[in-house]
C-alpha cells in the first residue's frame, strides 16, 4: 500500500462511495471535504471507505462530521466503512463512533 494521500469515488449501483487513502491532516482534509459535499450532490447514499487511511486529524474528522450534518440535511444516508484502527481510535475519543453508521463493508452499508 502506497503511503499517498488520495480521495476517489466510484458509483456502486444507488451508493457513492469515496476511497480515502493515506494521512487525512489539515493540509489535505480540503481534499475531502469537497469529495464529501460533491458526492452527496448525487442524491445518493454517500459511503466512506476508511480502511486505507493511516492518520487523521481534527479537520478530517470535522470534514466528516460535515458530511454527515449535510446528508441528514437532505435526508440522505451517510456512512463510514471498513474504519481502520487509527481513525477509529479517533472516532472513539471523540464519541464519535456513537454518532456515525460504521460497517465493516460496503454490502453491510447497502442493507
Amino acid at each position: 500500500m502506497s503511503d499517498v494521500n488520495d480521495c476517489a469515488t466510484e458509483d456502486h449501483q444507488d451508493i457513492r462511495l469515496v476511497r480515502v487513502r493515506g494521512e487525512v491532516d489539515l493540509s489535505w482534509s480540503q481534499r475531502l471535504r469537497k469529495s464529501i459535499l460533491d458526492s452527496l450532490s448525487s442524491g445518493s447514499h454517500v459511503v466512506v471507505d476508511l480502511s486505507a487511511v493511516t492518520y487523521i486529524d481534527s479537520s478530517g474528522i470535522a470534514a466528516l462530521v460535515e458530511g454527515f450534518q449535510n446528508a441528514r440535511g437532505k435526508r440522505q444516508r451517510f456512512s463510514l466503512v471498513a474504519v481502520s484502527k487509527p481513525v477509529i481510535a479517533v472516532l472513539e475519543l471523540a464519541r464519535l463512533d456513537r454518532v456515525f453508521p460504521i460497517f465493516a463493508d460496503l454490502d453491510e452499508a447497502r442493507k
